[in-house]
């Protein structure tokens, strides 16, 4: 099967689905690869690097789309400006495709894709679990335009981020508040972090509040209640009227304070929220900044104009919908490795045939459109099911606790002056009876064990330095005793035996010595 790699002609959009290493990994999977001459000169990927990798490279357009089987792309197919022809009607009847398609918001698409019998999977449809990780493109994304909002934000920034104090007087820090701390957020409060400036960030969802305060912002919690803003797949949703209210007079001051805003929060499914009003913008301090990632979505600002960079009331708003696509190469590479691991998972047998497992809950998110079915939205997940409690199995109360606590001590003490009578037989049967040579050296065997299991097994599991100290004793130890033997014995065997002693528990010992002091010197300065 071929796999096409058309160029993309969305307005601005200068990532390209594939690159060189992506395309060889596609053809261990057993593909053919097409790409469209061009594809990548945007990303710094030129024809050759793709020629070398194994990749056909196609010159004319309409041919990729009508050859290749299976269609990888970044954007959502749209009309060709030179083709004059919708990209859907390009491909072939019955193809796959992989892109980003939005399908709440693109219902008419899907029609088309369904009346082409195209299987297509959305990448921004993937469920959020642990598994779907490795094919998360919007969360490689999310996190390479929160970086890059920090670095829009600092070019149109008249100050430095981070407080200086020189010969020529004192510059404070920058205020950054960062709306909405999900990947794109924690991006953009690490790095606005690392420039210098003093960060805060906000989210409905309390749970991110000790991943924002590990990477040095301060945390602006609302005091609500039991109202919290998780929703389904680690997205926010919608909160109430009333926390609305709050929170929008928690922005407003804020505002009158910071000099950056980033705002980045966004609904599946809905319009970007308004959260920072004209009169906001208006109490801003002249020369701020306020960068909204959620332009795409009709933004978080009111004032903003997707697509551009405008002043109102002295404020600069950032308004890119390209944040990713302005790092493009970097963009490129990551996407370009989600998809890889879409495919890997659609080609189990590395024959260069997808398989669509409508079982996996990863493929049933991904597919929008199977055949001639649309198949969005997905099914919901099934509640897990609790099971009840099997008679006798409650939890106990705490006097029950407390009795079978005292019972097993009971037990424990029994157990341990039944071992030392037994113990104490033992030992005396084998005084009374045993030859007396064979009883000193007994005698030191028992010590030698009992000192020595409780020594070691009374050694904190964490301290590992001082275990070593201990067993280079009992080895010093085990060193004497053996010189002992060979000075007094004569007996050819014991000597020999003896030898072998002296010899192990002295690499042992030195060795010992050796690791504990290559591992006290990395604490020293």
């Amino acid at each position: 099967m071929k796999i096409g790699i058309p160029k993309e002609i969305f307005s601005d959009e200068r990532r390209v689905a594939a690159t060189p290493p992506s395309v060889q990994k596609l053809i261990k999977l057993g593909y053919e690869v097409i790409i469209e001459s061009g594809a990548g000169e945007a990303a710094h990927y030129d024809d050759e690097a793709y020629r070398t990798a194994g990749a056909a490279i196609a010159v004319d357009t309409r041919s990729l789309w009508e050859e290749a089987d299976f269609i990888l792309k970044v954007r959502a197919p749209i009309k060709h400006p030179t083709l004059d022809k919708h990209e859907t009607e390009l491909m072939k009847e019955g193809a796959y495709l992989a892109s980003y398609l939005w399908p709440a918001q693109n219902p008419e698409l899907l029609d088309q894709l369904a009346g082409k019998k195209v299987t297509a999977f959305a990448i921004d449809s993937l469920p959020r679990i642990s598994r779907a990780q490795k094919m998360d493109a919007l969360s490689a994304m999310a996190n390479i335009a929160g970086y890059r909002a920090v670095v829009e934000a600092a070019s149109h920034f008249g100050r430095f981020f981070t407080g200086q104090v020189t010969a020529a007087g004192k510059v404070p820090p920058a205020k950054v508040m960062i709306i909405g701390a999900g990947v794109a957020g924690l991006a953009a409060v690490g790095t606005a972090n690392g420039m210098g400036a003093v960060v805060r960030a906000f989210d409905t969802r309390l749970e991110v509040r000790e991943q924002v305060e590990s990477m040095g912002a301060e945390f602006l919690e609302l005091d609500f209640g039991d109202e919290e803003g998780s929703g389904s797949g680690g997205y926010a949703k919608q909160m109430s009227p009333e926390f609305i209210e709050a929170e929008m007079a928690l922005f407003a001051e804020q505002a009158k304070e910071v000099d950056i805003i980033i705002t980045t929060a966004l609904i599946p499914g809905k319009p970007a929220p308004k959260l920072i009003t004209e009169a906001m913008v208006k109490s801003m301090k002249p020369g701020s900044v306020i960068v909204d990632l959620a332009s795409e979505r009709g933004g978080n600002c009111e004032l903003t104009e997707p697509g551009k960079v405008v002043s109102r009331h002295g404020v600069t708003l950032i308004g890119y919908t390209d944040l990713p696509s302005r790092m493009a190469k970097v963009a490129s590479d990551l996407y370009a490795t989600n998809l890889v691991h879409l495919m890997t998972e659609l080609t189990p047998e590395k024959d260069g045939q997808p398989v669509v497992n409508m079982e996996d809950d990863v493929i049933r998110g991904l597919t929008v459109v199977k055949g001639e079915d649309i198949t969005w939205p997905p099914p919901k997940p099934e509640a897990p099911v609790i099971p009840k409690s099997a008679p006798g199995t409650e939890e106990p109360s705490p006097a029950e606790v407390k009795a079978a606590q005292s019972k097993a001590a009971t037990r424990k003490t029994t157990g341990k002056v039944v071992l030392l009578l037994v113990t104490v037989a033992a030992l005396y049967g084998i005084g009374a009876y045993a030859p007396e040579s064979f009883l000193s050296h007994f005698t030191v065997f028992v010590l030698a064990c009992f000192i020595g299991w409780q020594v070691i097994w009374n050694v904190t599991a964490s301290l590992h330095t001082p275990l070593m100290s201990v067993t280079n004793a009992i080895s010093g130890i085990i060193v004497i005793g053996a010189i002992l033997h060979l000075a007094q014995s004569e007996n050819l065997v014991v000597g020999i035996l003896a030898f072998v002693a002296v010899f192990i528990a002295t690499i042992n010992v030195a060795g010992g010595f050796r690791v504990t002091h290559r591992m006290l010197k990395m604490f020293r300065r």
